[in-house]
């Protein structure tokens, strides 16, 4: 079972390190320490008071570059290093030069990341590539104190999680550049890589048997027929792009068999709903698509959802990976479409509800575990197909009116809308102890066993 320690810093004592006398058996041949990327040689010795801390002297701090921030670590031994961390890097972009806000928008969702360090037994920080010196193997850091937001000089971190905001960052090389150095030329684990493309997952989890269920049909775009078949099969389909998010660009079109009539909901650029009719499907989509390509869109069936107040609600799940590497069920919550709306977005009227704010303690009872295993399933699915390190994963699933679970997307960055609701403020606080906490067992796993972080 791993233990944490405090640390002390002690101006007398010269390249010396002291550990409490619980570890002598594991750490006496051991010659070195470790933080992040950095290691000295060192003095190793048991506590002569025999106090339960790790004691380090302040030239070994300097030259660790460890920053005395107070925090009880997890302490890991391979190879006679006594190891003290983890360190974990956030990566990110969209920094600014007002040092209160140094993330812009975003800096108040990192503050409330970083908070949960003492009680994960981590040292975490915010980094971008320009706060990078490869020659000093330094990285300037921004950490969140009690008085607000500081920069550090620290090593490279034992792994990095990534947070990087939008595709468009993702895309830029030399975002690209450091992933590829830090995990190729530093061996440092990379969690949470890169957004998900709806067709490539969808393509992933087809033929794996524990969750195809789950999964409408959807299909790239390729021709007007193709909708015509999936319209006299399931009424009504949404077509949406393959890397959208947000419920951007997302149309829901419905043919009217007895009316032989087709409409179209969505919402225009500029934010209104929007309910169209027409006479054929090529003439829907003339008018509604004109300006946009369809070479990048998919088409999903639609489904007939559990409504409330005639309003059709899913769910958002999200999963995490917890310090021993295990998903978890971290939140759930429901989402109420707003009136006339195609999606249950905040930003297009939705509205978030826990679950039993929708459902009587029966409906609860018979569709929680359903909602739970579908979810824990699927990430079990899309951790053995995507490559790298998956920390967490955004789940919005539907119900349908016969009791059927579907997966809607998969979101490896998923928003955090839902916390706004008063009562989900504790699984506000889980999902982001956990999304740390994992960086704890890449750090053992990537010390001990780096063949199985890096396969």
């Amino acid at each position: 079972m791993r233990k944490r320690y405090p640390i002390e810093i002690n101006l007398e004592l010269s390249k010396t390190v002291y550990y409490p006398a619980e570890l002598q058996p594991l750490l006496q041949s051991a010659d070195r320490i470790a933080f992040g990327s950095r290691s000295c040689e060192v003095t190793l010795k048991a506590h002569p008071q025999k106090q339960n801390r790790i004691v380090i002297s302040s030239d070994v701090k300097e030259e660790l570059h460890f920053p005395n921030l107070n925090i009880p670590l997890h302490v890991f031994y391979e190879n006679g290093t006594l190891f003290l961390g983890p360190l974990v890097g956030i990566f990110t972009s969209g920094f600014t030069p007002f040092p209160l806000r140094p993330i812009g928008d975003r800096s108040l969702f990192f503050s409330k990341l970083l908070s949960v360090h003492k009680t994960v037994g981590v040292v975490p920080f915010v980094f971008g590539e320009q706060h990078i010196n490869w020659e000093e193997g330094i990285i300037e850091g921004y950490f969140y104190q009690k008085n607000g937001w500081e920069r550090f000089n620290i090593p490279f971190p034992n792994v990095v999680y990534d947070r990087l905001p939008n595709r468009l960052s993702e895309s830029r090389k030399e975002q690209q550049m450091v992933k590829e150095r830090m995990q190729n030329e530093y061996l440092i684990p990379w969690y949470n890589p890169g957004f998900f493309n709806k067709l490539d997952i969808y393509d992933k989890l087809y033929n794996d048997s524990t969750v195809y269920k789950y999964l409408p049909e959807t299909v790239p775009f390729t021709s007007f027929s193709h909708i015509e078949g999936m319209l006299s099969h399931y009424n009504s389909v949404y077509i949406k792009p393959a890397n959208g998010s947000l419920g951007l660009g997302v149309h829901q079109v419905l043919y009217d068999r007895d009316e032989d009539l087709y409409f179209c909901r969505y919402h225009d650029q500029q934010g209104v709903k929007r309910l169209q009719k027409f006479s054929s499907l090529e003439n829907l989509m003339k008018h509604v698509f004109q300006n946009r390509s369809l070479g990048n869109m998919l088409v999903q069936q639609g489904i007939s959802l559990l409504k409330m107040e005639n309003r059709s609600i899913d769910f958002r799940i999200h999963t995490n990976k917890d310090a021993n590497g295990n998903w978890q069920i971290t939140a759930i919550a429901a989402k109420i479409a707003g009136l006339g709306s195609v999606t249950t977005h905040v930003k297009t009227g939705g509205v978030i509800k826990t679950i039993d704010e929708i459902f009587t303690k029966e409906e609860k009872n018979h569709y929680l575990p359903k909602l739970k295993e579908a979810a824990l399933k699927l990430s079990h699915a899309l951790e053995k197909q995507i490559n790298g390190n998956l920390g967490e994963i955004g789940f919005d699933l539907g119900i349908d009116k016969d009791g059927q679970i579907w997966l809607f997307e998969a979101n490896s960055k998923p928003g955090r809308s839902i916390f706004t609701h008063p009562q989900l403020k504790d699984f506000d606080l889980l999902t982001r102890k956990l999304s740390i906490a994992y960086a704890v067992f890449l750090t053992e796993k990537a010390i001990h066993t780096p063949e199985e972080v890096f396969r």
